[in-house]
């Protein structure tokens, strides 16, 4: 049985989707990785407003699944959608890694630094932290903002560790923010396995129910807030309590509530932002 794996085409794309199809090799069952280009990835200049709305890192790997042109597309899941396109269904959640976010660069923040991000969450949970930071908009693959750093000469960039680690560079980070500091992603440090709606059973072997459990819950209470990743919005489950966030772009305020209910703590937060 052949099995067509799609991916984006970057270094860390590909190292994950490979992490991905070794979970799905098996007697009897071969594996194709098929690198596919996003429109995030053909447009590495403007920010991602102006590109389009949350996931355009995923779109066209939706659009080959559904076309029949490959049977499984690995994301981040915190490039997806905080719901499930239609036909489509996240068939496995392989084991969550690192969720914190993490500056390289330099070991701690300091004032008036000069940080690199095209993340609104982060920009605005950096600037509730220290006000006087300049934080600058940086696009582009893990190596390519990594170099940029040096060439532009900031201070450091903001990167999710997970990614850094999956590629060995785990001796770039200076410092790993824990989530009572910043506010993960939803969905931050796991990979998701989509398929088309009812071959679920395709990926089964790589789910993992935990990770499920968590992200899923992250995920529905970013739906019900309704702001996306263009908005600082963010959510983190860690295993008995989901917290999540919304925020002012420019870190003036947060508001931060935390439960057991994705519901629930959604309502608590649209209830203070209304």
């Amino acid at each position: 049985m052949l099995i067509r794996v799609g991916s984006r085409g970057s270094r860390l794309a590909l190292t994950q989707a490979e992490r991905a199809a070794e979970a799905l090799r098996g007697p009897g069952i071969e594996i194709a990785l098929v690198p596919i280009t996003t429109a995030g990835d053909r447009d590495r200049t403007k920010p991602f407003g102006q590109i389009g709305e949350r996931g355009v890192f995923v779109k066209e790997l939706e659009e080959a699944l559904l076309a029949g042109r490959i049977d499984v597309a690995v994301h981040s899941a915190k490039d997806m959608t905080s719901t499930d396109t239609e036909g489509l269904a996240v068939g496995a959640y392989p084991p969550r890694e690192d969720p914190r976010d993490a500056l390289c660069g330099a070991s701690e923040l300091r004032p008036r630094m000069r940080i690199g991000t095209a993340s609104v969450r982060r920009r605005a949970q950096l600037l509730s932290l220290e006000p006087t930071l300049s934080i600058e908009p940086l696009r582009g693959n893990i190596d390519t903002r990594l170099r940029k750093r040096v060439e532009r000469g900031l201070d450091a960039v903001m990167l999710a560790a997970c990614g850094l680690d999956r590629l060995g560079l785990g001796r770039e980070i200076g410092r790993r923010f824990e989530v009572e500091q910043l506010v993960p992603e939803a969905g931050q440090g796991a990979l998701a396995l989509q398929v088309r709606a009812g071959e679920e059973q395709l990926v089964a072997r790589a789910d993992d129910p935990e990770t499920r459990r968590r992200v899923e819950a992250e995920r529905r209470c970013v739906a019900l807030v309704g702001g996306g990743c263009l908005a600082p919005v963010a959510a983190h489950h860690d295993g008995a309590t989901l917290t999540a966030l919304v925020a002012d772009e420019d870190g003036a305020w947060i508001e931060r509530r935390s439960g057991t209910d994705a519901e629930a703590v959604a309502a608590e937060l649209l209830a203070t932002v209304r």
